[in-house]
């Protein structure tokens, strides 16, 4: 892949970052008054990022040499997206997470994963209209890849390794909350780079319910229940088995 192709993807990813900044700076400047709407749009702009700059990292994932290029860029891009995205979660299991502790109430937490996944249409909808412009090397053919099945290994498996690193990731985002900020990015990005290496040539190493609905819709389209089960379902469960560990049988154990 020509390093120019590399390129115009990294701006377009820079250009998308910029523009969702703007937009969350609007909203905080106009709305915040409006709590459901400032609520809502903040999410949505935020995993929007998140979602459609996956989708564009994912299209890099063949640049040599392999896969450093795409471990560094995804190590980066998630310290970027921690540093600009604060205050939001972009994953309903992260939104699970405060739901279940009563740090948030169900008609807040309802109204954010609606948020997440509404993004997650978009950012899909976004990145292949781009792709249909084929302004880089990157897109050629990007349209015609129908479901391009991360799931390289058995259901069973599959299910188990997502519940795994959902248990991981937030146990992970729970333990490190009292850490400086500018520290705990590139904790948290360290950690997800080391699961994407440990798992995404089995899985993609997703553990988020609407950024795997936008990376891979075709696949739920095409295998809704397996889908479903591993990329929804497991990751939700291990968000639950999480709340429950922490919140039930930490606290009596200390």
């Amino acid at each position: 892949m020509a390093v120019g192709g590399v390129g115009t993807s990294l701006l377009l990813m820079a250009g998308i970052m910029v523009t969702v900044g703007l937009c969350r700076r609007l909203t905080r400047r106009r709305l915040r008054s409006h709590q459901r709407l400032y609520t809502f749009l903040l999410e949505m702009f935020s995993t929007f990022q998140i979602c459609a700059c996956t989708n564009e990292l994912c299209l890099l994932g063949n640049v040599e040499p392999k896969p450093h290029t795409a471990l560094t860029l995804t190590y980066g891009f998630t310290v970027l997206h921690g540093l600009t995205l604060t205050g939001s979660t972009c994953n309903p299991c992260g939104t699970l997470q405060p739901m279940w502790g009563g740090g948030i109430s169900v008609k807040m937490g309802g109204l954010k994963i609606g948020a997440q996944f509404v993004a997650a249409v978009l950012a899909r909808m976004f990145m292949r209209f781009i792709w249909s412009l084929e302004m880089a090397e990157p897109h050629f053919g990007a349209l015609s890849q129908g479901c391009s099945n991360p799931m390289q290994t058995t259901e069973t498996q599959a299910f188990c390794i997502e519940l795994l690193f959902s248990v991981v990731f937030q146990l992970t985002v729970l333990r490190v909350e009292s850490v400086n900020p500018k520290y705990k990015v590139h904790l948290i990005a360290l950690l997800i780079t080391t699961l994407v290496y440990a798992g995404g040539n089995l899985t993609g190493a997703i553990f988020n319910p609407a950024l795997a609905f936008s990376l891979h819709a075709n696949c739920f389209y095409d295998k809704f229940f397996s889908y479903s089960l591993v990329y929804w379902i497991a990751p939700s469960l291990g968000t639950v088995l999480v709340a429950f560990i922490w919140d039930e049988i930490l606290p009596r154990i200390s």
